[in-house]
């Protein structure tokens, strides 16, 4: 590729890591153009893809394609967006057209839409230049891509641990320079947890603040596209780019963008009141986590930012009532799913029925983790168990709620550190789900009460030398205070790579220090839900079909379900509402 331009490979090197603002910038200006920068970066996936594996499908042609486009309506004199010109790690979650959409699933497998989702749309109206779909855990069930079906991505800053999930192979991407931006959606919060042990920049914006529509959906009332990128300023672009209203979508805030680009550019903090969420820290934190983040709070003090320590004590039952809304929710979403429309279709032969076809096609093409879920939502619903479960847990959401109305009544941000720990190595959790939801524990409060949030880099771990994110939370439709006190410390990317080359890290920094043994973590589950007898999962080389029918599944117990506490006496909370607007979002789109 890189013989068909006048560009020398140094200077490709250098195009790979300038920053978007850069890039859209040497494009405006003709001092580059959008196909030699898409060129660089489809050179540097060929080069590093092979180990880092962020993409599953990339498309040169139609990048290409793009690209050229945007240097034509330069070259006529047109106005070029911001970002015109610069490509992007899109996650495999969005429909596209031009390209298969998977969702990291077999049962999607070579899937092509025939509609863009909004966003996707968004992105080529601005000229943005998509390289491919990103690599993602099944149906964005995960924390680690260590459940996609087409094998796990890697982290750059060590290929033998993970990349976060379940948006790890936009955040790998974005870190290993193969794409100065990402798309993610965040659940749980897979945005923020892959941009924290990646060391990049990750946004969750308001939930209906960007468009929903063609976002294959997991769980409904959760699901929040939003950016990825190296810093804060490009982050803010690309949250611009992709954001507003859309009348395709149920849920979709009626109000104006935030002024993300204004504040990432204002970038002070003075006067700023940031509370640290005491219940975000302690037990079960790696002590390096919590050495940087204590840092990141001392730096913003030094800014001139008032810190306050702030108590949110239901945040502790986010965690297991996210495990039982988002199930429920994924479990009726992904009834879709059923060899009769399109995707997978398993012993179609003539002699099986309609039920017996769908039972076939669902258990060749769902991975452990999805049924794990499925049959978890699907029993939480089911009769004389939903308001023990569900209906519990949407109470549990209201106290989420309620914590961050008082917080945010004493405060204008709260911070605590993204992720428990740095990225763990491939195949640590993959035996033990509990261990692996414990990833989400800090991000799931912003999701469930629908709270705009971003991770920053603040520095690596003493212990192993991995990123730490510093997360920061602001209410509805605030998503600016996020961007302003995020690049008040200046270029993130001075806390972990600016010009080095993430993959050829030095053997001081990549080594393999002893495992610092965390308290609080659970011991590895013997059967968990969905698992098989003996500790078997079932992996891909068990997807042949009919042979799955004699698969045992382990039962689950109704205390295994229960929350931690009771919440009597409070409304059921089945939508979400946006109190600046009173507006309702519950309903699916």
């Amino acid at each position: 590729m890189a013989g068909d331009s006048m560009h020398s490979d140094s200077t490709y090197g250098e195009l790979t890591r300038m920053t978007a603002a850069e890039l859209a910038a040497a494009i405006a200006a003709g001092e580059t153009s959008a196909v030699d920068v898409t060129r660089a970066h489809l050179d540097r996936i060929e080069a590093v893809d092979q180990r880092v594996h962020a993409f599953l499908h990339v498309a040169p042609e139609a990048a290409l394609s793009a690209a050229a486009a945007v240097d034509e309506r330069r070259g006529a004199g047109e106005p070029l967006g911001p970002l015109a010109g610069v490509p992007l790690a899109l996650k495999d979650v969005f429909t596209t057209t031009d390209m298969p959409t998977t969702c990291g699933s077999r049962i999607l497998e070579g899937w092509r839409p025939p509609y863009d989702a909004t966003v996707t749309r968004r992105l080529r109206q601005a000229g943005v230049v998509i390289l491919g779909k990103a690599n993602m855990d099944e149906f964005a069930m995960g924390s680690s891509t260590e459940n996609s079906a087409f094998g796990p991505s890697r982290n750059p800053w060590d290929l033998s641990r993970v990349p976060g999930g379940s948006s790890g192979g936009s955040s790998a991407a974005v870190a290993a320079f193969e794409a100065p931006l990402g798309i993610g959606t965040d659940t749980g919060g897979s945005i923020r947890q892959p941009a924290a042990v990646c060391g990049i920049v990750g946004a969750k914006p308001t939930y209906g603040g960007s468009s929903r529509y063609g976002v294959v959906a997991f769980a409904s009332s959760l699901d929040t596209p939003g950016p990825l990128a190296r810093t804060v300023l490009d982050a803010a672009l690309l949250h611009e780019a992709m954001s507003g209203h859309d009348p395709c979508d149920s849920t979709s805030i009626d109000a104006p963008v935030p002024l993300v680009v204004a504040a990432a550019r204002q970038a002070d903090v003075s006067g700023l009141r940031v509370g640290v969420v005491t219940d975000l820290s302690g037990e079960g934190y790696q002590p390096g986590v919590l050495a940087r983040f204590g840092e990141a709070v001392e730096l913003l003090e030094s800014l001139g930012a008032k810190i306050t320590e702030v108590s949110c004590p239901h945040f502790s039952y986010a965690l297991p009532a996210y495990y039982l809304i988002a199930p429920s929710e994924c479990s009726s979403n992904l009834a879709r799913f059923d060899g009769m429309r399109y995707g997978l279709r398993v012993g179609d032969d003539g002699t099986r029925s309609a039920e017996e076809v769908m039972s076939l096609t669902r258990a060749a093409g769902f991975g452990a983790e999805v049924k794990r879920r499925i049959m978890l939502g699907t029993y939480a619903l089911s009769s004389g168990y939903y308001d023990a479960y569900y209906g519990q847990a949407q109470q549990v959401r209201t106290l989420v709620v309620r914590d961050f109305e008082a917080a945010f009544e004493q405060v204008d941000v709260l911070v605590s550190p993204t992720t428990p720990t740095t990225a763990f190595p491939i195949g640590e959790r993959v035996d033990d789900p509990m261990a692996m939801y414990l990833a989400d524990i800090a991000t799931i409060p912003a999701d469930l009460a629908g709270n705009a949030a971003l991770s920053v880099p603040c520095g690596l771990a003493p212990e192993d030398g991995l990123p730490v994110g510093l997360q920061i939370m602001a209410p509805v439709l605030a998503d600016d205070r996020l961007y302003r006190v995020g690049a008040a410390p200046g270029d993130p990317r001075r806390a972990g790579h600016r010009d080095e080359d993430v993959l050829r890290l030095p053997g001081a920094l990549r080594r393999r220090s002893e495992r610092v043994r965390l308290p609080g973590l659970p011991r590895p589950a013997r059967l968990a839900a969905g698992g098989q007898p003996g500790g078997h999962r079932v992996r891909d080389q068990d997807r042949a079909g009919a042979e799955l029918l004699d698969r045992v599944l382990v039962p689950v117990r109704p205390e295994e379900l229960l929350l931690p506490g009771h919440a009597e006496e409070l409304p059921d909370l089945p939508v979400r509402r946006a109190p600046v607007h009173g507006w309702v979002a519950g309903r699916y789109g």
